[in-house]
């Protein structure tokens, strides 16, 4: 095919002739590599800036967002309220991580599995990198760099923590931390075996479960 506006070889829409076939080098559709890749981001922009989200209700009552995204976002994380540029896909944990700087919620598997992502909307604990950001506006978003003290002390829960040696690598416990947190708001007196069955979906790669179990029991008795 020829272009019949311009000189093939300054055309970027210039496509092979029927004799080259598919597997034609990019070099011998007259397109450089250079103009090629140019090509194919501007396609990738122009895509990501007309995309749409259709999302279904988070609970009764609560629509969440349908058709057009704003993309510039007001969330309320730690008690502040934070204004922020989300792209319709983009997850909590990336908001969280890369566009707010709170590092302390990690990324691990990304995909709703190991838990190391666990933040707290509206005091229930979410997996952040399987939820999408534009899905928790109007929440109280709380990480773990929102639970100290109002003179910067730590959370009974971490003290705890650290009372009863349980972390070791400490990559998951900055999860493990606001689980337990979400867990004492709404039972303040766990069982040894309710304590065991709300931090079950926190992988812990050190194997430290028993320690995070005491520290939970040893922060509900106020030790």
């Amino acid at each position: 095919m020829k272009c019949e506006t311009h000189d093939k070889s300054q055309c970027c829409l210039a496509v092979a002739e029927p004799d080259q076939g598919l597997s034609a080098p990019i070099g011998a559709l007259g397109v450089s590599r250079r103009r090629f890749i140019l090509g194919i981001i501007a396609s990738c922009t122009v895509a990501t800036a007309t995309g749409r989200l259709r999302a279904g209700p988070l609970s009764p009552g609560d629509t969440g967002p349908v058709g057009n995204v704003d993309r510039l976002l007001t969330l309320m994380i730690n008690g502040q309220k934070r204004r922020v540029d989300v792209l319709p896909q983009e997850t909590l944990a990336q908001t969280l991580r890369y566009k707010l700087g709170l590092t302390g919620t990690k990324l691990g598997c990304d995909r709703g599995e190991c838990g190391v992502c666990t933040v707290l909307a509206d005091d229930v604990p979410i997996y952040s990198c399987m939820t999408l950001t534009h899905r928790v506006r109007g929440k109280k978003i709380t990480t773990i760099e929102g639970i100290e003290g109002a003179n910067g002390e730590l959370h009974k829960v971490q003290q705890a923590f650290i009372d009863e040696f349980a972390p070791q690598c400490g990559f998951c416990t900055p999860a493990q931390a606001m689980t337990a947190v979400a867990l004492l708001k709404a039972n303040p007196s766990p069982t040894i075996e309710e304590a065991r069955l709300a931090m079950s979906g926190n992988l812990c790669r050190c194997g430290a479960y028993d320690g995070y179990l005491r520290g939970v029991m040893r922060a509900a008795k106020g030790a």
